[in-house]
Order: structure tokens, then sequence, then C-alpha cells
């Protein structure tokens, strides 16, 4: 049946011109079937386009939904290191306050003790941080949890530091450790029993006898006995290489070994040991070197003979 041909025969009436087609049905079928399928393939074509186009884009929403995921999750961590920063510089703030008095009993101490209380960089210290290019919001996010985490890690050197230095505040021998009036100031003098020329290592304040003894600052106490010409004394370390004494006490409120804060109770005025009457004797060292109390003292202003 395919093998079979038609002749198609086209004359021009006018010029009276004819001519002849020969086509076989096999040729002809096969015309007419691409000329149905043609439109069907393209369609099925353009069907499957549009399938794998809308795979695509799922595909693309879930990358988004994704990264979107990833985003929050980051944002969620920078804003708990914000949050964490800003608690440590208001603790920094609250801490690093100081009495304007204490300070300057602080400045006066020598400096081989201020140096006992100082570690790590100084505050000056810049935060070196090395910065990739933000090319992407990943980067970005990056960058931004380094440097966040770099300044929380600079932020606690520092309130460590803050930390040592209050220490050393709370160790700064800076009150008066009893109520009374100067009798005797540090230095040369001539000795209230001999007359002879003598050094006084310390300041004697006059007061009755079982007037309060008070600590003049945090330590822990490292003798409470009979000690010579001392009479009863008591001995404070209070770090950083400071120690106080206190010395003719009629009577003690602590035991060795004990902790105590500045203003706590002591012991009382008397005046055991090599002394002419009831008082006080202060004395205050460090790394085993006299200093004269007065300087240290919040309000040095007391009268003396």
């Amino acid at each position: 049946m395919f093998s079979k041909r038609y002749t198609v025969v086209l004359a021009d009436r006018t010029s009276g011109v004819v001519r002849r087609f020969t086509i076989r049905v096999k040729t002809a079928a096969v015309v007419v079937c691409l000329a149905m399928g043609l439109p069907v393939l393209i369609g099925f074509g353009a069907a499957s386009k549009a399938k794998y186009d809308v795979a695509q884009l799922y595909a693309s929403h879930d990358t988004l939904e994704l990264e979107n995921a990833n985003y929050r999750a980051a944002t969620e961590t920078l804003a708990g290191q914000i949050v964490a920063l800003q608690t440590t510089m208001s603790d920094l703030g609250a801490k690093a306050a100081l009495d304007p008095a204490l300070q300057n009993s602080m400045d006066k101490l020598p400096t081989v003790v201020k140096n006992r209380a100082m570690g790590g960089p100084s505050a000056g210290t810049a935060l070196t941080t090395v910065t990739p290019g933000l090319s992407s919001p990943d980067n970005t996010f990056s960058v931004l949890k380094d440097l966040l985490q770099g300044l929380e890690s600079r932020l606690q050197t520092v309130r460590s530091d803050v930390d040592k230095r209050n220490s050393l505040a709370a160790a700064t021998p800076s009150i008066w450790p009893t109520h009374g009036w100067l009798s005797s100031s540090m230095g040369n003098r001539a000795d209230p029993l001999t007359g002879e020329k003598d050094f006084h290592p310390g300041l004697d304040i006059s007061a009755d006898k079982g007037d309060p003894v008070y600590a003049t600052a945090d330590g822990k106490v490292i003798g409470a006995a009979m000690a010579g010409n001392y009479g009863n004394l008591i001995v404070i370390d209070h770090g950083f290489g400071i120690e106080t004494r206190y010395g003719h006490l009629s009577a003690f409120k602590v035991q060795d070994g004990q902790m105590v804060k500045r203003g706590d109770l002591l012991g009382l005025v008397g005046s055991t040991g090599r002394t002419t009457g009831s008082h006080l004797h202060y004395e205050v060292r460090a790394n085993g070197r006299i200093l004269n109390p007065l300087q240290l003292l919040l309000n040095p202003r007391r009268n003396a003979n």
C-alpha cells in the first residue's frame, strides 16, 4: 500500500504550463505524521521544561529555607553574645567605680605592691582581628561573631583586672583603727621612757582603755598573742604584701586564722607591753618595709602631741 505513487498535476490556465509531481504514499504519510506530531512534541518539551523549572524553584525554596534557618540561628547567637557583652560592661561599670579618696590611698602604696594587683594586657591594648572580605552574608556573620567573641574575651580580661584592683582597694589600710587623738607620729622621737633618740615605726593613738580597735582593711589574722614590747598584738595579712599591726591591746576579739573585713572589731585598747599609758600602737608594712600610715588614711587630720 505504501509503495503506491500518486501524480499531482498543476496547470496554469494563463500560460498553459503544466507541472507534474509524483508523491509516494509512504513519504506523504511521514510528512503528515510529522506535521501532526510536531506540536505534540513541542508541547511535551514545554511541559518537561516547565516541570524542570518547577523542580528547580522547589529546590531553591528549600535552599533558601535552610539558609534562613541558619541565619536565624546565627542571629540568635549574635544576640546572645551582645547581651553577654552588655552584662559584662554593666558589671565593669559597677565594679570600676572607686571612692576617689580610697583611690588616692591606693596610689600612695609602693609600686611593688600595686604591681602585684596588675596582670594581663593593659587596658589600652588594642584588639587585633583578621577581617576577611565580606563577600557573603555567611562571611559577614562569621566576622561579626569573631569580633564579638574577641571583644567578650577582652572584656573578661579587663573585668579580671578590675577585680584585682578592687581586691587591692579592699586590702589598702585606709581608716583609723580606733577613736582617739594622735599622740605620736611615725619617725624619729625621744623615747617616752628613757628620753633617748628613738625611731617610732608607727602611730600612737591615745584612747581610753577598752575602746574598740578596728581592722583598717580586709585581711586574715596571722597573729593574736603577747609579743614583747608590743604587749598584746594582732597582726593582719591583707595580701599583696601588706601587713598591719595593732599593739598594747587589753583584750582580743579575733583569733589566729580568722578572716576580717575593714571596720570589723579586732580588740580593745589597753596598755600592755612597754608603754606609759593606755593607747593603740598601729603599724603598716609592705613587703616587710615600714610605711607611714598617715599617707594611706582617708582622713589623716588628728591632733598630735
